[in-house]
């Protein structure tokens, strides 16, 4: 029967009515809480983090390791000169994932070690050793917006209770190391393999950490996008390379055998000049000096091939976490994910000198399967920080500034890819941009917590329409007594030394970034402005004196023992 004009605009109606409704449907996720779901607008997130590595170590950065896919990221992103973390891993982790100060976020020191589990809890929130409640992770806010969190590597943000764990602070998915290090072949409990809150006996004889984080990264992805294939993801990707011990592939290792016997003093020299030629710093600044960096010539020539080997098994632990990116880059392109996933790479704290001026740990444990605390040392660290001065625990340039990468094809235009950017951000401003992309809002309240207001701002304005001076106001570090505030250009900072209180340092990092010229004589009045805002920041962090923190330690392991 021939339908009326009129049937068929009633037919057109309700068809167009239940086309609405369907896509209203599909907006949202099974487990959606409220927020819509953006299907073709909203990026996933992936955050890549590397662990004790030097601000030179990658090629994008000046290093003549070999990082092929770190470059790629970078030119066909943006690479950034300024940005910071605070110096170790755990405080940073819990600045990288609330948003907050590390004292806000209760870790102002370490965590609660399993073979110690008193030893960093000082009874004081803001050094309690584990995530605060009054805080909220990148992966309880972007959960409750609609994405997927999935976290893989290593946590190190509290051990000792389960509810200090991943899956206990927003991530739906986890494998990796609750702890903060393993053996790279052979992790062990407490010090292994978790998945989710169970652990897991590791009896593949070609296991390797940082492989097994990517598969499982690769794995969670495509899990998630079965389950739920219109919901964005957010992946935290933590590597635990190249942290001690020293611990690579055979194959990785003997790619950078003999390459690192003409010392460091010469690879410092090489990365300083190859530096200055990408234009990643200027060519004003001079090189940084440690005089008690012990002479590459003073060597016996047996200690040098050791040294050699040290270094080299290091650059093969870069390497490999290279090679993994490179992998997780290929699957996202073959998903027709890579377009609309912003990568975001950056580091934990600058190279690492613990194990003194040659490394620690026994030689004979090298290129084994063998040992936990094996380093390449003070020496090699110093050229892994080139051009800065200082490492990991100090708040100098080169125990804060971080190598900073961010890809995203669709959310960068074409012209400014590959630009380098030379505005200073810190762990914070993660927070604030993952929010942004999301379009997710920042609680006030969670879970019953009144929760603490975010101290980061959104890079996303940056990295989308290049728009510059994110911080006009201080930022502050404080680390084991070690204190630091950046305003514009100039940079308070001073390192712990007991009952020392006016060793005060003052740079102008726009024409001293290594710090050599100490202008705290020839400007009195500007150190003082800034170290009152340091004091007055402090106060309100609850940041104790340092001598206070290692008497509070001291008493709480006599009491135990």
């Amino acid at each position: 029967m021939k339908k009326t004009s009129k049937q068929q605009n009633y037919i057109v109606i309700i068809y167009i009515s239940l086309v609405i409704l369907c896509s209203c449907g599909k907006g949202k996720s099974e487990k959606d809480t409220g927020h819509q779901l953006v299907k073709d607008g909203r990026p996933n997130i992936i955050l890549i983090m590397s662990d004790d590595m030097g601000y030179s170590d990658i090629a994008p950065y000046g290093g003549e390791i070999e990082t092929p896919n770190l470059t790629k990221l970078a030119e066909g992103g943006l690479k950034f000169t300024q940005f910071y973390n605070t110096a170790r891993c755990c405080p940073t982790r819990a600045s990288l994932m609330t948003g907050c100060y590390p004292q806000q976020a209760g870790i102002g020191h370490m965590t609660n070690p399993s073979e110690n589990p008193d030893g960093h809890n000082l009874g004081i929130s803001e050094y309690q050793g584990f995530l605060s409640r009054n805080t909220v992770t990148i992966a309880e806010v972007l959960k409750g917006a609609g994405y997927n969190t999935l976290m893989t590597g290593k946590w190190h943000l509290g051990f000792e209770k389960e509810e200090q764990w991943p899956l206990q602070r927003g991530f739906e998915k986890y494998y990796g190391i609750v702890d903060g290090a393993s053996n790279f072949f052979q992790p062990t409990y407490p010090r292994g393999i978790f998945v989710g809150n169970d652990t897991i006996t590791i009896n593949d004889e070609n296991f390797y950490t940082t492989d097994a984080f990517t598969d499982n990264a690769i794995q969670f992805i495509n899990d998630s996008k079965k389950e739920e294939p219109n919901s964005p993801f957010f992946l935290y990707l933590a590597y635990n390379a190249p942290h001690w011990p020293l611990q690579a592939p055979k194959k990785d290792i003997d790619k950078y055998r003999g390459k690192y016997m003409a010392g460091w003093e010469k690879l410092r020299s090489e990365r300083f000049e190859r530096m200055r030629e990408m234009g990643l710093i200027d060519a004003s600044w001079k090189l940084s000096i440690e005089d008690d960096i012990v002479e590459w010539d003073a060597l016996s020539e047996d200690k040098k091939k050791e040294m050699d080997l040290r270094m080299a098994i290091y650059a093969g632990m870069i390497d490999r976490m290279d090679q993994n990116i490179g992998r997780l880059v290929a699957d996202l392109k073959a998903k027709n994910l890579y377009d609309n996933t912003i990568i975001m790479f950056l580091n934990d704290n600058g190279a690492c000198a613990e194990g003194g001026m040659l490394g620690g740990g026994p030689a004979s444990q090298l290129e084994t399967k063998e040992g936990y605390f094996l380093s390449y040392g003070k020496a090699w660290a110093n050229a892994s920080n080139t051009p800065y001065k200082e490492y990991k625990h100090w708040l100098h340039e080169g125990g804060i500034a971080s190598p900073f990468i961010v890809h995203w094809p669709e959310g960068i235009d074409k012209n400014r890819q590959g630009s380098i950017v030379r505005e200073y951000g810190f762990l914070p401003d993660i927070m604030a941009t993952c929010l942004n992309l999301a379009g997710a809002d920042y609680p006030k309240e969670f879970n019953g917590n009144i929760i603490t207001p975010m101290s980061g701002k959104s890079l996303k304005p940056l990295i989308t329409e290049g728009e510059t001076r994110i911080h006009t106001e201080p930022i502050f570090w404080e680390h084991e007594g070690n204190k630091a505030v950046r305003i514009g250009k100039y940079k308070l900072v001073q390192m712990w030394e007991q009952d020392i209180d006016d060793n005060w340092e003052l740079y102008d990092l726009e024409n001293d970034r290594t710090e050599i010229h100490n202008l705290i004589k020839k400007m009195p009045e500007r150190a003082k402005e800034m170290i009152a805002l340091y004091y007055d920041w402090a106060d309100k962090m609850g940041v104790l004196p340092w001598n206070e923190v290692r008497q509070i330690m001291k008493k709480k392991k006599e009491e135990k023992h």
